[in-house]
């Protein structure tokens, strides 16, 4: 709560001005439910009689209401006290959208990655040290002195960023043409146009478990169902025979949460039995440029000769997330459809991201920066493994990855993830709970190497290691 009560005026009156104005400018709508006294005393820093005064008059006001059960809600607005009708209740509206809410978790990750004092074991993203602010500043300028419009582009994106992006696709075994390739807002937006253009409602999603897209309710909330699989074995695609569609997705590079990567051979084989079985795919590969030890092997897009892979890419895990660039390749019919529905949605992506990607691309200075990235993730995976081996081999065990953000951590004694994740925020650390991604032992947890600062690498996983021992000594 952004309120700094001061001395001038009664503090019971600060609060007061303050919940009323929450109020008035609808971001406390009617309905919604305030903070408890306890909570507002602590946040606010006063004694809890203060909160209870300034609450007491703003229910004589008959703008709160405390309820059985409900705690203390918002029953009116200054507007609604004065109008001669009562107005909307938004609120209502809350649960009935079509998009399911994330888990509470998630949620509450979320609410908190942007808090700078907590040690952020959980971002998957690179750490603000590894951005290259003068380049992109560089970057920005020559791309505005090019534009001649601020327009919109074409529906599939820039023509030159498309060309670039065939040209890159290239060098990862990729033949596609700027026909084929669609620019979207990240791959987020990405899966999101394929789950509503592509699959029908009912449609099944395979997906191996643990996965990425267990955090998130994008297909679901489209009507879709997600059915974990292992790709290790063939059988899962008898099981699709029992649907009326459905489709695969996997992250072949570096894995999210596990950081696995798949070999060329179990690549082409997954791709021949989907060919087989008419079992389409979405291939997510925005992890591949993040290699550490040596090249992944190329894209199962390389080796579809059918059409059956839709693949994902964004420079959102290599360069910067805030450009919101990714693409789609596909079959043209397929590129033009999603084109379609994306014009419907957002009618394209920033025309300034998309020449700014362009720039790095056809400079040849993403990858330079790429070479750059891979040598500091290097340095700092050996940084988390020392720790890791210092702190928790007694009490868990990993796999090392040979490239992306993550390390995927299993404790061997049995505690509550959840009490961990909830013990470990309120003393300064964020991390990301297995459960999140599927996984139903309830004993992993991601950790992500890329994004804190070194030094608090190596102190997160020193608490860390403490928080789990008391954990186990409960």
């Amino acid at each position: 709560m952004n309120l700094k009560l001061n001395d001038r005026t009664p503090k019971y009156q600060q609060i007061i001005t303050f919940i009323r104005d929450k109020i008035s400018n609808g971001e406390w709508p009617i309905g919604s439910k305030i903070p408890s006294q306890r909570q507002l005393a602590k946040l606010l820093n006063v004694n809890r009689s203060t909160v209870i005064t300034a609450l007491e008059e703003l229910a004589a006001d008959g703008l709160i209401e405390g309820q059985m059960g409900k705690g203390t809600i918002v029953i009116n607005n200054t507007w609604s006290l004065l109008a001669a009708t009562s107005l909307p209740n938004w609120n209502d509206n809350v649960p009935l959208g079509i998009y399911e809410p994330s888990k509470t978790t998630v949620q509450e990750i979320n609410a908190t990655e942007s808090n700078s004092s907590l040690i952020q074991l959980s971002k998957g993203e690179l750490s603000p040290e590894l951005f290259p602010l003068q380049t992109m500043r560089d970057v920005m300028r020559r791309a505005s002195e090019k534009m001649s419009s601020f327009g919109y582009e074409e529906p599939k994106g820039s023509l030159h960023l498309r060309e670039a992006i065939s040209n890159y696709l290239l060098t990862i075994g990729i033949k596609a043409s700027p026909a084929s390739i669609l620019i979207v807002s990240g791959a987020l937006q990405a899966l999101q146009l394929i789950s509503i253009g592509l699959l029908k409602i009912g449609s099944t999603i395979l997906l191996e478990k643990p996965s990425y897209l267990y955090s998130l309710h994008l297909f679901q909330s489209a009507g879709m169902k997600l059915t974990g699989v292992s790709l290790d074995q063939s059988d899962f695609f008898t099981r699709k025979s029992k649907r009326e569609q459905a489709i695969l997705y996997t992250i072949p590079c570096f894995h999210n949460p596990t950081g696995r990567l798949l070999s060329s051979q179990h690549r082409q084989e997954i791709l021949k039995l989907c060919e087989k079985e008419q079992l389409p795919m979405i291939e997510d590969d925005i992890y591949r440029e993040l290699w550490i030890d040596e090249k992944p092997p190329l894209p199962l897009k390389a080796f579809d000769s059918s059409g059956h892979v839709l693949y994902v890419d964004s420079l959102s895990k290599t360069l910067s997330p805030g450009l919101r660039i990714g693409w789609i390749v596909g079959s043209e019919p397929v590129i033009e459809r999603l084109a379609d529905i994306k014009m419907q949605t957002d009618y394209g992506s920033s025309s300034i991201s998309q020449s700014v990607a362009f720039e790095w691309l056809d400079s040849g200075l993403y990858e330079k920066h790429l070479v750059y990235v891979r040598e500091q993730l290097k340095v700092r995976r050996g940084i988390v493994l020392f720790a890791l081996e210092t702190y928790l081999s007694d009490i868990a065990c990993w796999e090392i990855p040979s490239g992306g953000l993550f390390v995927w951590i299993q404790i061997k004694p049995k505690i509550s993830m959840r009490d961990l994740f909830m013990k470990a925020r309120a003393n300064g650390l964020l991390i990301n709970p297995g459960h999140i991604y599927g996984e139903d032992s309830g004993r992993y947890l991601r950790l992500s190497y890329a994004y804190a600062p070194i030094l608090e690498l190596k102190q997160g996983i020193q608490q860390l290691s403490q928080l789990i021992k008391q954990l186990i000594k409960k």
